[in-house]
């Protein structure tokens, strides 16, 4: 009988062995999953806070204050170490160190326009030569930039503001020590941080503005409009842009007419 008690005592003890172990494992299979499912929180809670930082700044530099100032589109997407000109660039001395006068049509609308031959010679040398070629009539003007800064931009040989990388020249001259373009400045687009890539296309203020400098500066400036700039803004600009943005393709078609220059 005292085997039977003691027997029965071991298999109890045996017993609540089992249960102490098992609520052991239980506890720490809990504590496991618990752990898991708080990294696992963690992690989404992190991927979340990622998530709206990325968005916070997709906003912040599209539509919100730090919208970087639009500045003049590239003309061609060519290397950036470009260093000399490509194509049938005629030589400064042509611009023959004086100002030009003549007209800039657009829509029909006249602006007159003065060269500086003396400050921007390889550019008005270029833009001389192209109205000679009577390269201008019927190109586009493609861009319209509404704000912060107002400016049209023409001369595209496509007409989609892609650039000529047979025709591309340098280097910047006459840009404002400032980065300040008054309202009428005709200035040489180019393609970002490239000097030798001016080309065909030309931008003019139509209000005063700021164009901070890039890696190669800033924008060549060779000539001035001196009548009709009002008629443009009202008649092509207070329209705004096709898509309704600050910047984009004019929303009344706008081409060059005519260039006439003297």
């Amino acid at each position: 009988m005292a085997r039977s008690k003691n027997a029965d005592r071991e298999a109890r003890e045996a017993r609540a062995r089992l249960r102490r172990f098992a609520a052991r494992q239980g506890v720490h299979e809990h504590q496991v999953r618990r752990r898991r499912r708080d990294n696992l929180l963690a992690i989404g809670g992190a991927a979340i806070v990622a998530a709206l930082a990325t968005v916070t700044q997709v906003v912040y530099f599209s539509v919100g204050p730090g919208m970087p100032l639009p500045e003049p589109s590239p003309t061609s997407s060519v290397d950036a170490t470009v260093g000399h000109n490509i194509g049938d660039i005629p030589d400064p001395s042509s611009a023959d160190g004086r100002s030009w006068t003549g007209t800039l049509t657009l829509n029909d609308i006249p602006l007159g326009i003065e060269l500086d031959g003396a400050n921007a010679p390889q550019a008005v040398a270029v833009f001389v030569q192209e109205v000679k070629d009577d390269y201008f009539p019927g190109k586009s003007c493609h861009r319209l930039a509404t704000a912060p800064t107002s400016l049209i931009q023409c001369g595209s040989l496509s007409g989609t503001g892609s650039g000529d990388p047979n025709f591309m020249f340098g280097p910047i001259e006459n840009a404002p020590a400032d980065s300040v373009y008054p309202a009428g400045t005709i200035a040489m687009a180019r393609a970002s941080g490239a000097a030798y890539t001016q080309g065909h296309q030309f931008f003019i203020m139509l209000a005063d503005g700021t164009l901070p400098n890039d890696a190669a500066g800033g924008y060549t400036v060779f000539g001035k409009v001196t009548s009709g700039l009002d008629k443009v803004i009202a008649k092509i600009a207070a329209a705004g842009t096709k898509d309704g943005s600050d910047d984009g393709a004019p929303a009344v078609p706008t081409s060059i007419t005519s260039v006439t220059i003297k």
